[in-house]
């Protein structure tokens, strides 16, 4: 401990490179949203049209914005987003309908044409009668001008929409359990017509050219040979371009932070305020709920998860039982995604809510009765989202689903209600907080007394739950009803469920992370502080406009290509200092003898490395790439990002804080951190396993196939077959991390048990006492 210790009523100066970096900050948060601003305005005017009518030559209507809408509500209510996916958005379990149903639309129009021309079928003509053919279906396609109000379809094209309409209605209400596909029970006749014409529309968008350009709206997505839809240009350009940026910024980052960041500055002070355990407040004992809806929901997504992975392996049954007719997979896959979301919220919920008395120095009075009016209002938004999910999905709610239901939206899949109740609870979260971080916001501001006293490692970690707040209203837009267009749809999803990891919980752990080791003693305030600006600074220069690389193909303009790949290349860099910066901290903590979070602090570790792996390597450093995301691009490689960086990055965080609270609470009572290493061991080799066994060995394959064979193929029934023993591979990973799960569940039951055992203790030792004073 360094002679520079101040008492816990008193904070540090900021220096002279804290300054800098809160004015970088500024600038560069002003500039990032304006440039938001500026993007979404160009999306929503450069975004795939919607036209009035598509009809033939002789004017007879092929297809409604009415019936297109229409369908585009019947999707969601369907939850067919959970199933398969559309522009490559949503679960890879299922074709990709857009994909699907080009090759589908592309043959139909051979067919067509063939008949029309020589009035035989396609494969009964010579290969060059065929290739001409082709040649023809390619024009009739990519000439169709979806900008003009009323399009007009060449009859070869109308007619392949009319007999491809009947059959996708009739496959939706059809049970398909060789698929894995349980009918759209939300679904009737007329509106799985009008969904049928929803999926069709969002085809012919990847193939029709936008007015004077030699793309699609999709910018040529998918890879698919049958129509001619490859990279642009533009998409290998920009590749190269952020792969340059990258390496160039990590060597510019590598040294700012050594000359400006980790030097230390005169008159750095140490702020122990963690060190040694106080009585809990009443608020601190009563998150004990919290952290046993945490071990229950997870094990909860490891069930969802389990009977999940079997679907790829074994559609039609569970081991013989037919759970298709019940548990359909795309309730599963919602319930599995939901799940996620909820126990690391809930976790980083209670995480705040037990350092506010820490922070604030003191429990505000009514602290423990809004700490459980929270938990409550959490547990009843979470039993009706669940329940109305499986209503939704079954087609038991009706008209209703969009409100109390499932949206059908992958990672937003709350009915409107829940959402609302959802942003509700986060928001009295952050003001709970406030509330309880207030008399020290207020200290720290009038020791400093200027602007710069605004940024202190305290603000910024209030400022972080506020974001994680304010940020979901975005995917609420517009509030009453579906938006008619999905591009726009996908794109607010996106503002939520990026922008939520990759901006909002990113600074939440970077500033939970920093103050964690200031108020134990490990590193200085002023190093916290520099180093948490700078992080930010990155943050919010890669998290803001690094949205981007979720809006290259679903119909959005092509200036998502650029600012999408530089801008997301730079999402490494936060997470490639955090790592720099845990291992840094583990040599401080080793030098520690008596260090009593070695395990909260463990898991803190792996949620860096995982960061760095999950988010950085498998996401920003190879997936954001356009060139490699045109192709990656919602196949099994992508699971790696999403798993490492969701479970390993924020999940092992979450438990980590969790830990850190259950030690506390323990105070100087007997503690063991064996059963907690054993669980993070077991969750690490099993994240290991699903990549080496599973992600890897089925998602090369299926790189490959998209670029030999096209997108839909990689992403049908006949490429899985080839691949049934790599899809049984799961089950090592998965029963390894279940393990971990379980031992985790236990032992944090078992210590909450027994500081309720110690407490009664001191009750009755308490009340004994009591009583032999008054006799």
């Amino acid at each position: 401990m360094s002679a520079n210790a101040l008492p816990a009523a008193q904070a540090g100066p900021q220096d002279r490179t804290s300054k800098v970096l809160i004015w970088i900050m500024v600038i560069v948060t002003v500039v990032c949203w304006a440039a938001m601003v500026v993007a979404t305005v160009e999306t929503y005017e450069q975004a795939a049209p919607l036209p009035q009518k598509m009809v033939t030559a002789s004017g007879v209507t092929v297809m409604s914005y009415d019936s297109i809408v229409a369908g585009k509500s019947g999707f969601q209510k369907a939850d067919l987003m959970d199933y398969g996916s559309l522009y490559g958005m949503g679960s890879y379990f299922g074709e990709d309908y857009t994909a699907e149903y080009l090759v589908q639309l592309g043959r139909q129009v051979q067919e067509n044409l063939a008949q029309e021309r020589y009035g035989k079928p396609y494969a009964a003509l010579g290969a060059d009668q065929q290739s001409g053919i082709t040649r023809s279906m390619r024009v009739e396609l990519k000439a169709i001008d979806l900008s003009r109000p009323v399009v007009v379809l060449p009859q070869a094209v109308a007619d392949a929409i009319a007999t491809l309409r009947t059959r996708i209605a009739q496959s939706l209400l059809t049970d398909n359990f060789a698929k894995g596909y349980t009918r759209a029970h939300a679904l009737d006749d007329t509106s799985a017509a009008h969904t049928a014409d929803f999926l069709l529309y969002s085809s012919l968008t990847t193939v029709a050219l936008r007015p004077g350009k030699d793309y699609s709206w999709t910018v040529n997505w998918p890879a698919e040979p049958l129509v001619g839809n490859s990279p642009t240009k533009a998409t290998f350009i920009w590749t190269w371009a952020s792969f340059t940026l990258v390496f160039f910024a990590i060597g510019a980052v590598l040294v700012i932070f050594r000359l400006w960041i980790e030097p230390k500055s005169p008159g750095e002070t140490y702020e122990p305020t963690l060190q040694g355990f106080a009585e809990p407040t009443p608020s601190q004992k009563a998150l004990w709920k919290y952290f046993l809806v945490v071990a229950g929901v997870l094990l909860v997504q490891i069930l969802a998860g389990t009977i999940m992975a079997h679907y790829y392996s074994e559609r039609a049954s569970f081991y013989g039982i037919d759970v298709d007719r019940w548990l359909p997979f795309d309730f599963l896959r919602s319930v599995h995604l939901q799940a996620a979301i909820v126990w690391i919220g809930v976790s980083w919920i209670g995480a705040g809510l037990f350092l506010a008395p820490l922070i604030g120095r003191g429990e505000p009075a009514g602290q423990r009765h809004l700490v459980n009016l929270i938990f409550w209002v959490l547990v009843v938004i979470v039993a009706g989202a669940l329940i109305g999910d499986y209503l939704g999905i079954m087609g038991l709610i009706g008209k209703h689903w969009f409100w109390f239901g499932n949206q059908g939206l992958s990672y937003l899949e709350l009915g409107r209600f829940w959402q609302i109740l959802f942003f509700v609870g986060l928001a009295v979260w952050s003001l709970v907080l406030l509330r309880a971080f207030w008399p020290t916001l207020k200290a720290l501001f009038r020791q400093g007394g200027s602007f710069y006293s605004l940024f202190r490692i305290e603000h910024l970690l209030w400022y972080s739950t506020l974001a994680v707040a304010v940020i979901y209203v975005f995917g609420m837009i517009p509030l009453a009803s579906p938006n008619p267009s999905f591009t726009i749809t996908d794109f607010w999803r996106w503002w939520v469920v990026h922008l939520w990891v990759e901006w909002a919980f990113e600074t939440f752990t970077a500033a939970v992370t920093g103050y964690f080791l200031m108020s134990l003693g490990l590193v200085s305030r002023q190093l916290v502080e520099r180093a948490v600006l700078f992080e930010w600074i990155l943050i919010l220069l890669s998290g803001i406009l690094g949205t981007g690389h979720h809006m290259y193909w679903v119909g959005e303009p092509s200036l998502w290509i650029g600012v999408g790949s530089m801008f997301s290349f730079l999402e490494v860099l936060p997470l490639f200092l955090l790592v720099m910066e845990a291992i840094d901290q583990r040599r401080h903590i080793a030098e520690q003898k008596d260090f009593p979070y070695r395990l909260a602090y463990l898991y803190i570790l792996g949620s860096a490395f995982w960061n760095f792996v999950g988010a950085g390597v498998f996401g920003g450093g190879t997936l954001n790439a356009p060139l490699v995301n045109y192709y990656e691009h919602g196949t099994f490689l992508t699971l790696n990002h999403a798993h490492t960086a969701m479970f390993g990055a924020f999940g092992l965080l979450a438990i980590g804080l969790v830990y850190m609270a259950l030690r506390y609470l323990n105070g100087d009572r007997a503690w063991s951190d064996r059963l907690g290493v054993w669980a993070f061991w077991l969750y690490n080799i099993g994240m290991v396993l699903w990549i080496v066994l599973n992600f890897y060995p089925i998602g090369w394959p299926q790189l490959e196939a998209v670029y030999t064979h096209g997108y839909a193929y990689a992403r049908s029934m006949k490429f899985y077959d080839t691949t049934l023993f790599w899809q049984w591979m799961r089950m090592p990973g998965d029963i390894v991390f279940a393990a971990g799960a379980v031992l985790m569940a236990w032992d944090f039951m078992r210590k909450l048990w027994m500081q309720r055992q110690f407490a009664r203790a001191g009750m009755a030792t308490a009340a004994i006492a009591l009583v032999g004073r008054d006799r």
